[in-house]
């Protein structure tokens, strides 16, 4: 039987600056090593373990996750090894980012990034990108997506601890160009004579927290980050299919509403009133029928009245149970050679109307001594008066034909607000609104 293999032991050095114990996770791929008491970085690999550079930072950064913290990703376990912060300038002011060394030792290393509450996970790339474009901006393909150029920056190295499979010095500089298609990025460092491509996964805080078993809480994420995938994906397309549907619905209820209703004609008749007619102005109707099931009744008029007006006091009465609707209407149409105002005809519509025997009572008025400079008429009317029952109803399918799209539009202008808020933050930002990129 095979011997088992010996689990990877950790190497422990002594800082020639301090004398502090250092201890080397990363074995005989470690090329770099701080020391955390006096931040000297130390080159693993000369005999003499020779200083290659002493920094004096301001203030020691801590990192969130301390190194030699283990945890689980990918199901494969992974230790802390190395932390570094990283920081670009764009228009006089600095922006840095964490960055985290991670060591399997028979995975190898991966990286964790961390800016204002967004996190990354990132692997080193074994193969190279495809130069290309997308929307007349440079881009790139991997693995048949394309990715879109997000920003390019002089990133400099501005404090470091841990160890490191590569040589790392604080003030170290690379350009550095990000492509994006969230929730992934694709990232290329450039220095002299070398370039390396990585791929990053957006993570959020609970994930890190849950894969390193980290205690209390992770900083909040603030703003919309380079790939950040949009809470809004797929939402503005999920309303439209809903809207579709409802409206689908609302056209059907429509069609049978138009079907359905009877809108019988039930009475009609012409009258005519003058304002100089002595006695009683008030009569009733003939009585009529009002059958089927309870339904509106709707009563029209319809007037010769022009630079007049006249108002109309009406009530519905059933003639068996005496029970009444009582409303009146006013109607008034005036006009110029280039204007006009009202209307000579107008409708009102009673709800829910049982059936029976009814007649209705008119009272018609009209000024008897008008001081309207357009009231040159003759003080009288003709209007005509018809009734039906059952009429079809459509204004309420026009308002939900406009407010069904509504949440689909909302929506929309959220998943653009987010990516507005997105590409502001790159080298594409704008100031007039527009975000530079489509939602995709």
């Amino acid at each position: 039987m095979a011997a088992k293999a010996a689990p990877p032991q950790v190497r422990s050095l002594t800082c020639p600056n301090c004398g502090g114990a250092i201890e080397l996770r990363g074995m005989a791929h470690t090329l770099n090593a701080v020391c955390v008491q006096c931040l000297s970085i130390i080159d693993t690999k000369s005999e003499t373990l020779q200083i290659v550079q002493k920094f004096k930072a301001k203030e020691r950064i801590q990192p969130l996750i301390p190194l030699g913290t283990r945890g689980k990703l990918h199901g494969d376990p992974y230790e802390v090894i190395g932390f570094q912060v990283r920081t670009i300038t764009v228009d006089g002011t600095d922006y840095s980012w964490h960055e985290y060394l991670l060591f399997n030792p028979y995975k190898g290393f991966r990286y964790l990034s961390f800016y204002s509450g967004h996190w990354n996970d990132i692997k080193p790339l074994k193969g190279l990108p495809v130069i290309t474009e997308s929307g007349g901006r440079k881009a790139v393909n991997w693995l048949n997506t394309t990715y879109k150029h997000f920003q390019n920056a002089t990133a400099r190295t501005t404090y470091v601890m841990g160890e490191f499979p590569y040589q790392v010095r604080v003030g170290d500089e690379a350009a550095v160009d990000d492509y994006i298609a969230p929730p992934y990025m694709l990232s290329s460092e450039t220095i002299p004579g070398e370039v390396t491509w990585s791929l990053g996964e957006y993570k959020t805080g609970a994930d890190i927290w849950k894969a390193f078993n980290l205690p209390g809480s992770p900083p909040p994420a603030v703003g919309a980050y380079a790939n950040e995938p949009s809470p809004h994906t797929g939402s503005a397309a999920k309303w439209f299919s809903i809207a579709v549907a409802l409206w689908t619905l609302t056209f059907v209820l429509l069609v049978a509403t138009a079907l359905f209703s009877s809108n019988e004609k039930i009475f009609s008749t012409l009258y005519t009133y003058s304002e100089n007619t002595p006695g009683e102005h008030s009569f009733v109707t003939p009585i009529f029928e009002v059958k089927g099931r309870p339904s509106n009744v709707e009563i029209e008029l319809g007037t010769n009245l022009h630079q007049n007006w006249a108002y109309f006091n009406m009530a519905l009465i059933n003639e068996q149970t005496g029970q009444a609707w009582d409303f009146g209407r006013e109607v008034s149409y005036y006009s110029g050679s280039d204007w006009s105002e009202g209307s000579a005809s107008d409708t009102v519509r009673v709800p829910s109307v049982p059936a029976g025997r009814y007649y209705l009572r008119i009272e018609p008025e009209m000024d008897d001594h008008p001081t309207d400079f357009y009231t040159t008429g003759p003080r009288n009317v003709t209007y005509s008066v018809t009734i039906r029952r059952d009429v079809p109803t459509y204004w309420p399918f026009v308002i939900a034909f406009l407010l069904i799209p509504v949440p689909a539009i909302i929506a929309v202008i959220r998943s653009w607000a987010f990516e507005h808020v997105r590409w502001q933050e790159s080298d594409y930002a704008t100031t007039s609104g527009d975000s530079g990129d489509d939602d995709e």
